[in-house]
């Protein structure tokens, strides 16, 4: 397996741990002078005072206009003012503040603000409902929370338990009368953006030291049984992270850098945003926010112009089909004239020719104009959080112009721990080899049926280094479950492909096991029905599910 060096020997239960051929001499390190988030950004503002950081767009009479921008040095200043702030309010290095809401730039900087107090940031779910935040709040004894203003009615609704632990509510916008008056029977202090900035003051904030080991934020997870588990990430963890994806485009001789743009919409409560804003951040780039509405979402994709876009299969099977669909309407000659170029760009990239060499005529032609929906500067398309359907994978290397690669990892692993190569076709429908930064191994799941020790080794996904998690919140127990020894049981079953890259072919539980003892696995058939035009809601796919166990039975 070319792309991998067995660094320990196969057990009777599991097969070698493997990492990247690149890491032989030693795991990737965090850069020097790197020991906490904090320090990401304090460098950055250091090396791009002036370099626009964060944008959104102006909504004027209903309509947007361009974005504007806020520089590093700009957003550093208001950071240490929201320090002092929150330092004056009584909360300490250690103790939790929460964040609930979209994202916006007022996220980002209530995020710096506590890593420059050592405050332990725990995302609030923008999707969960109160009585997942209420759990969150009280679980974590959280003292203050930032909150998007329309989602202030709805934190308030928990104060009936959590002003308990909860004294300071902070809008990223402006508060009303009645959110006042309601804070006050609860004996909360409610403060507008605005106002809590100048609470305090003069304050002069002297920041404590940060360790790697400290824990940066907790990120609970909201499973699928049970309540929440709070994931522990420390300072090391994102750290080590941020040279990860860098280590994935020096495969192709690139690296990101200060003239990236990146556009947040995914949620920043998710690992795999804030760990890609983290990279952005250190590297002087712009970050663009969304408008928070997915059916405008491709306009601001044209208004920021990104150079790398990270999504969700769900969000690359909308634009899979959106584009389908333009191409199928655009008439019997420019359809055959796509097809072919289509065809033809394919091929040669199946040939192994990288995609910006296998038709450079039908690249100006033809696939220009899907580059210009996409912004026109598009460089990198990553695709974490679950399966990507092959058909959609291939698709959008051979059209966007771009590098699109495919991730694996969990909120435990800090995100994306194995990403495949760019302009590697032959990692089509795999998540590629580990990153530099973590050994890999297969378990046998036998009870399944998959052997780690065959000639076609598959078994549960086991990843060991230091981006891994510090253990769930106040659930030893759970830990000990999936941490074993070191590795990490991700309850995923993966299978070795000969060049060394990684394929997820699924789940240790989650699974229905039909009448002739057949297995059936939802994610999977979730990935093969999830491009359908005519399946647009999982309440379908599941429908599907019953009727297949039904008849399974008949």
């Amino acid at each position: 397996m070319k792309h991998l060096v067995e660094v320990e020997p196969a057990t009777e239960t599991a097969g070698p741990a493997y990492r990247n051929a690149r890491a032989k001499d030693g795991l990737l390190q965090p850069p020097p002078g790197l020991n906490s988030c904090w320090d990401i950004f304090r460098t950055a503002v250091e090396k791009y005072p002036n370099n626009p950081m964060l944008g959104r767009r102006s909504v004027v009479d209903g309509k947007a206009g361009e974005y504007t921008w806020v520089t590093y040095k700009q957003v550093y200043d208001v950071v240490m003012k929201l320090a002092a702030s929150i330092s004056k309010s009584g909360i300490k290095q250690g103790e939790c503040c929460g964040i609930y809401g979209a994202n916006c730039p007022e996220w980002i900087i209530s995020m710096e603000a506590c890593n420059a107090l050592g405050v332990c940031c725990v995302p609030l779910y923008d999707s969960l409902g109160a009585g997942a935040v209420e759990f969150i709040i009280c679980h974590a004894e959280i003292q203050v929370v930032f909150v998007e203003e329309k989602k202030i009615a709805e934190l308030l609704k928990t104060c009936h338990a959590t002003s308990k632990y909860l004294k300071t509510i902070i809008s990223f916008g402006g508060v009303t009368n009645d959110h006042k008056e309601e804070a006050k029977n609860h004996g909360l202090s409610i403060f507008s953006w605005e106002e809590f900035l100048i609470t305090g003051g003069s304050h002069q904030v002297d920041l404590p030291e940060k360790k790697r080991s400290d824990i940066c934020t907790i990120m609970y997870t909201s499973g699928t049984t049970g309540d929440p588990k709070g994931v522990m990430l420390s300072n090391e963890s994102l750290v080590v992270n941020v040279v990860g994806p860098d280590s994935v485009l020096q495969y192709v001789g690139e690296v990101f850098d200060q003239d990236d743009v990146y556009l947040s919409y995914l949620p920043l409560a998710h690992v795999f945003d804030r760990m890609f804003e983290e990279v952005f951040i250190y590297h002087g780039s712009k970050i663009g926010f969304w408008r928070g509405d997915v059916k405008l979402l491709v306009d601001d994709i044209a208004a920021l112009k990104p150079t790398v876009f990270c999504a969700v299969p769900r969000v690359l099977d909308r634009i899979y089909s959106g584009l389908t669909a333009k191409i199928s309407a655009g008439g019997m000659l420019k359809k055959t004239l796509f097809n072919i170029a289509y065809k033809m760009k394919r091929d040669s990239m199946r040939k192994g020719i990288k995609h910006e060499k296998a038709a450079p005529f039908f690249d100006k032609l033809v696939f220009s104009k899907v580059k210009e929906r996409l912004g026109g500067r598009l460089r990198v398309i990553v695709s974490g959080g679950a399966p990507l359907a092959v058909p959609v994978e291939e698709f959008l290397r051979v059209v966007t112009c771009a590098y699109v690669v495919q991730g694996y990892g969990l909120t435990e692993t800090c995100a994306g721990s194995i990403v495949s190569i760019p302009n590697e076709f032959s990692m089509v429908g795999t998540v590629g080899p580990p990153v530099q930064h973590v050994d890999v191994r297969l378990e046998s799941v036998s009870e399944m049926g998959y052997d780690a020790l065959s000639s076609i080794p598959r078994g549960e996904i086991c990843i060991r280094g230091s981006v891994l998690f510090s253990g769930y919140y106040k659930r030893e127990d759970l830990s000990q479950e999936v941490m074993i020894d070191g590795w990490f049981h991700t309850g995923d079953v993966g299978e070795w492909q000969p060049d060394g890259s990684l394929k997820v072919i699924d789940r240790k539980k989650n699974i229905f096991k039909l009448s002739q003892g057949e297995y059936v696995a939802v994610e999977n058939l979730e990935n093969v029905y999830g491009v359908l035009q005519e399946i647009d809601s999982i309440i379908a796919l599941y429908m599907l599910v019953s009727k297949l166990l039904l008849s399974s039975r008949g």
